[in-house]
């Protein structure tokens, strides 16, 4: 099956037997199959991405955001999809074009600061952003991750990052929370992160959801943000995460997960390594077991 938007075209199913830059055993491929986790988790990214103004005015000065933040996003998150389930060569091609978009990427913020897109640092975080993201939303929203778990999924995105120039991958939490911590003091309000907020809410991304659903969605993504870069955003008691907005995310999260559906880049990229399509829905010892002896499609490509 090929999945595409604007361009991104990835064909799940084919080449049959070419393995994935991240292997089917791991946690990635749990947490990428569930929506929930990639929707709350994708918003909070931008949120931490957007708290440093060198990327807000990256992206809002280069990138069709501002007048199509929707497409905008589907293209990121079909990026991020063919990372995890694609062909390595498709996954290769993909994060090759958007390397050569970011290399334009150059400018100045509103306070006189040069950027480019290709800078170690931004690079860096960006990655940092969403890889704690969608683990975070996934582990509060869908099922808990041990801390042994939570360091298999960031070791197994590296070679995944380190194709788009990432210098520093995560390897845990710690590591996430140190380079936080050197670029608290850049964070700052700007109306930018208020008008994402706003799409978010607005529902556009989904007309067919009722919109309480994407308050519900907007509000949990804030609940990820450390304390400190939330009061660094100036995100108020109006994004509170309410108990009624738990619930029901807890439970459309678990409902998601349950959901074997053979149209998803989880299920195609199984059957293309020969496993059973809802490989990635198994538990992580039915995998052990079904795979038994040296089992077939279970090796991630190198990175190169």
């Amino acid at each position: 099956m090929s999945v595409g938007h604007q361009g991104y075209q990835v064909d799940y199913g084919n080449p049959v037997g070419e393995a994935s830059l991240v292997p089917p055993t791991s946690p990635q491929w749990r947490v990428f199959k569930n929506p929930v986790a990639i929707g709350v988790g994708g918003v909070a990214a931008v949120l931490l991405e957007f708290a440093d103004a060198r990327i807000r005015s990256g992206v809002w000065d280069h990138s069709t955001y501002k007048v199509d933040p929707i497409g905008r996003s589907k293209r990121t998150g079909i990026a991020a999809m063919a990372g995890v389930f694609g062909p390595a060569s498709t996954a290769r091609r993909i994060i090759g074009g958007v390397n050569r978009m970011h290399r334009k990427v150059t400018g100045e913020t509103p306070g006189g600061e040069a950027y480019r897109a290709l800078d170690p640092e931004l690079l860096d975080w960006v990655s940092a952003t969403a890889a704690y993201g969608f683990l975070e939303a996934y582990h509060r929203f869908v099922a808990p991750l041990s801390e042994a778990e939570r360091r298999a999924y960031y070791r197994d995105g590296e070679p995944v990052v380190r194709l788009y120039g990432v210098e520093n991958p995560l390897t845990s939490d710690e590591d996430f929370f140190a380079m936080l911590d050197r670029l608290l003091p850049r964070f700052e309000a700007h109306p930018i992160n208020l008008e994402f907020l706003a799409i978010i809410q607005s529902g556009k991304a989904a007309p067919a959801v009722p919109r309480f659903l994407h308050q519900a969605l907007a509000r949990a993504a804030v609940s990820l943000l450390p304390t400190a870069v939330r009061q660094r955003l100036e995100l108020g008691a109006e994004y509170d995460l309410r108990r009624t907005d738990r619930l029901m995310l807890r439970a459309a999260g678990t409902l998601a997960d349950r959901v074997r559906d053979p149209r998803s880049p989880a299920w195609q990229a199984a059957r293309r390594l020969g496993l059973p399509g809802d490989f990635a829905w198994r538990s992580p010892r039915a995998q052990a077991r079904m795979l038994g002896h040296a089992g077939i499609g279970t090796q991630a490509a190198p990175a190169t």
